[in-house]
């Protein structure tokens, strides 16, 4: 069914290409700034260039929103060829993004663009334009889609550990982690996204060992509940690898995990090493 709503998000949701083609998601990038060079993330800065980067930078790459024109640049099209755009951005906690996009929503079609915080991260964050998108396509007006996605935001959870809390620290977007950081070399956090927030949940030595914690607490939350699941890692594929083993093992997953790797903006703040999952229920 073709529809006349067009979904957008941002780069930080690390989407994976095949599925924004597969929904027609526009992707608006953020960027990264390393040594006065202004990078795209995903456009003109990989993930498989950005962490071999990082690791070698005498001074931490720092990252920066889109403008409300460069906005205006995806949705002025959308809304010209008739559509209604929901676009789906990073948690206003952590980045002025959302901020820039309802800017340009009001100097262009405020009645049209609505602009949605997901309170999320990373696949978080796709997940609320995926599931839009696919609503709009069986044929759900806007506002029904807007309360199913206020529904999922609080029934799905976002988790992650990290391999060190220095980029987190450095970067400025510690949250409730501070509280951590006195252990800053030996600890291994598991971290939960609250209200678009970093919470810290648990405390153990190995990245192992957060695995084993955060798949606890996504048995104990879903249950026997149908949930759809993404997985994401930072230059750690083996981490990758074991908590999907570990997940597939525990909770009543419908269909493949989605497999990604988190993109340079994110990237920047949580550092190599990091790994994380997504899960959101199938019926919200």
């Amino acid at each position: 069914m073709v529809s006349n709503i067009a979904v957008v998000t941002d780069s930080t949701s690390d989407i994976p290409r095949n599925l924004a083609e597969q929904y027609g998601i526009s992707v608006i990038p953020l960027s990264v700034i390393h040594e006065g060079v202004i990078y795209r993330d995903g456009i003109d800065l990989t993930s498989e260039q950005f962490y071999p980067m990082l690791e070698k930078a005498k001074e931490l790459p720092t990252s920066s929103q889109p403008s409300p024109r460069q906005f205006i640049d995806i949705f002025k099209p959308l809304v010209e060829s008739g559509k209604e755009v929901l676009s789906f951005h990073l948690s206003k906690a952590l980045s002025s993004t959302v901020d820039s996009a309802r800017l340009a929503a009001e100097q262009l079609a405020p009645g049209r663009i609505h602009i949605v915080d997901t309170g999320s991260i990373s696949y978080g964050i796709a997940v609320q334009a995926i599931e839009a998108a696919r609503l709009a396509m069986a044929g759900y007006a806007v506002p029904a889609i807007l309360e199913c996605m206020a529904r999922l935001k609080k029934q799905s959870e976002v988790l992650f550990s990290l391999d060190t809390l220095h980029y987190l620290h450095k970067g400025g977007r510690i949250g409730k982690v501070s509280s951590l950081l006195g252990n800053l070399l030996n600890i291994k956090p598991i971290v939960h996204v609250e209200d678009g927030v970093y919470v810290p949940i648990g405390k153990v030595r190995s990245i192992k060992h957060a695995i084993a914690g955060m798949v606890d607490f996504l048995a104990q939350k879903f249950g026997k509940n149908k949930v759809l699941v993404g997985v994401g890692h930072g230059q750690a594929l083996d981490y990758a690898k074991c908590l999907i083993e570990q997940v597939v093992s525990r909770l009543n997953i419908v269909g493949e995990p989605v497999l990604f790797e988190v993109g340079p903006v994110i990237g920047v703040h949580t550092g190599p090493g990091t790994v994380g999952i997504s899960v959101h229920p199938v019926a919200y």
